[in-house]
């Protein structure tokens, strides 16, 4: 990580011949090992700690000195299972989660693998490894859901490519776990490589018996984050899992799980870890692990075991305790102040050596990322009347916001418009290329919407909702206008728009303005209907066939329970 020169320049230090860049005095921080609050000095070089404990440098002429008398520190935040791509991109959501103390991230790769080759994917991940932030990455085995190439796609070597990369420290997650419950020789294959590799096995196993749970420790599983009870919180630890609990949009379990615990008087907080599993922006409006730190210390965790579930417990676990999640000599200079234990937002933010926020007042402002290299999302095709036929009568029911089964259609689909008065609305899936499409009814999304687009899905096709066909164009020529993104139209006229100008998908505005954003956009989509929990969550799985029952496919219509294509896709 540092090259001998500089490590030779950290010996002088130590030894009193050179004086660190930057001393920090009267520091009390938490000790990771100790578990418990010190007071020393901690000295740093460039992005490194050389020294922390009681002792003050030989030489301190032309180091910066900070004086942390009434301040608490402790060490940076991890996040250990972002997906970095929830309109927000990695760069903004990073420096977004930054100033609040949240500054290494372990994340998705899976929109990159699906629109990427690997040699830019990585000239990407190069670039972000020049921020003051700390990247790491999954390795995606499956795309979670029925994809046209996915076995040209995800092949062996594309997925072995990934797993030689040293900032990749995880497989999965395993959203496919009944391919390898089944002896699929690629996903076989593929643990197998991440295994040899090194790496963490990531599952996703929501509902598991415990018989489940031992059959995926013993085929490679290493942790799983989707526990819902605590009796699924304590299965998990029986089997020796890593158990991160989330905080997210769509499942907000870890106040009621760590409560639980908390109850129960179990002494696990060391081997627990706590995630916000990819929320959409507005969840952040209060924080990111911050947030899931002040959950924490609510539900009566004792601070220390809350702070260690968001730094030293994740640095442990992935064996990258060398570099994060304790402040000690060696250890990357990642720090937070705090004003007090009880409130983790961080008043400083020292990451990697450079201040992000100095006394509540962000510091350094970042250029913005060249994402060029993803293709723009600039359909050349038009739709015509022929395209908005909707014949068949089954469609799909949703039971909430992201899952859905079969229902039979009884109403008349034949028309231009379908009524106000029930909740049932054309969909279709509609290859970004033009290529193809998928005709069908929902029923739940909502009982007021006239035409709506988005270029944002799982795999980045088109979803057109909506009760009048002509505004469902409207819609969709919009999106194509705008270069990508999220439309509403009625009555001739664009409602609002979500732009996502990075390949259709994201956005390149900071996070805070995105909130505003995401927010005015659920407000009319509520105005008009749409009652479930998060609509930006409905739109990304409608085609997630690692969820139950029934999804909307580049394939066609499928049902996930018999595997099999219901409504076959049409070729246009």
């Amino acid at each position: 990580m540092w090259e001998p020169s500089e490590v030779n320049a950290q010996l002088h230090m130590i030894d009193g011949k050179k004086a660190p860049d930057l001393i920090i005095t009267n520091a009390e921080y938490l000790h990771s090992i100790y578990k418990k609050w010190v007071t020393g000095n901690i000295w740093i070089a460039g992005d490194r700690i050389v020294y922390a404990g009681k002792e003050m440098p030989g030489l301190t002429e032309g180091a910066e000195i900070v004086d942390a008398v009434g301040k608490k520190i402790v060490p940076g935040y991890i996040e250990p299972h972002v997906h970095p791509f929830q309109l927000y991109n990695p760069r903004t959501f990073a420096d977004y989660a930054a100033r609040l103390g949240t500054t290494t991230f372990i994340s998705d790769n899976l929109i990159l693998f699906m629109s990427l080759t690997n040699e830019t994917s990585f000239a990407l991940l190069d670039e972000l490894n020049k921020l003051p932030f700390s990247f790491y990455w999954w390795a995606r085995f499956d795309s979670q859901t029925i994809l046209q190439n996915e076995s040209e796609l995800f092949n062996l070597e594309s997925i072995k490519q990934w797993i030689a990369r040293p900032e990749v420290l995880v497989g999965g997650e395993l959203t496919g776990w009944p391919r390898l419950m089944n002896g699929e020789p690629d996903m076989l294959a593929s643990v197998s490589a991440a295994k040899i590799g090194g790496k963490k096995i990531e599952g996703h196993f929501p509902g598991a018996s415990e018989r489940t749970l031992a059959r995926m420790r013993l085929l490679g599983a290493d942790g799983d984050h989707e526990s819902m009870t605590v009796e699924e919180v304590e299965a998990r630890l029986l089997h020796g899992y890593g158990v991160t609990l989330r905080y997210s949009s769509i499942r907000p379990d870890l106040p009621h799980l760590l409560k639980d615990i908390v109850d129960k008087e179990l002494n696990v907080f060391d081997h627990l870890m706590m995630t916000t599993d990819g929320s959409t922006p507005s969840f952040h409006l209060d924080g990111v692990m911050d947030k899931c730190i002040r959950a924490a210390i609510e539900a009566g965790v004792p601070p220390i075991d809350a702070y260690q579930m968001a730094s030293y417990n994740v640095a442990r676990y992935y064996d990258m305790s060398d570099l994060h999640g304790i402040i000690a000599t060696g250890r990357y200079a990642t720090l937070n102040f705090l004003e007090d234990e009880y409130n983790p937002v961080p008043t400083d933010v020292l990451s990697k050596g450079r201040w992000l926020k100095r006394e509540k007042e962000s510091t350094e402002s970042f250029p913005p990322m060249d994402w060029s290299p993803i293709d723009k999302f600039a359909p050349d095709f038009d739709l015509d009347e022929s395209d908005f036929r909707f014949e068949h009568s089954i469609g799909i029911e949703m039971l909430n916001d992201v899952i859905t089964k079969p229902y039979n259609v009884t109403i008349d689909i034949n028309g231009d418009k379908l009524a106000g008065n029930h909740d049932e609305n054309y969909l279709m899936l509609l290859d970004r290329n033009g290529k193809w499409r998928v005709n069908t009814v929902i029923k739940g999304f909502s009982t007021g919407i006239q035409g709506f687009a988005s270029s944002y899905s799982n795999t980045g096709d088109i979803i057109l909702i909506g009760k009048d066909k002509k505004e469902m164009h409207n819609a969709f020529k919009e999106i194509k206008r705008i270069g990508g993104g999220m439309v509403l139209a009625e009555h001739g006229k664009i409602v609002t728009t979500l732009p996502l100008p990075i390949g259709g998908g994201l956005s390149e505005e900071p996070v805070q303005k995105l909130i505003a954003q995401e927010l005015e956009l659920k407000k009319a989509l509520a105005d008009r209907g749409y009652t479930k929990g998060d609509a930006v969550y409905t739109l990304l799985f409608l085609q997630s066939t690692h969820l139950p029952y029934i999804r909307i496919t580049q394939m066609g219509l499928y049902d996930v329970m018999k595997k099999e294509v219901i409504i076959p896709a049409i070729g246009r």
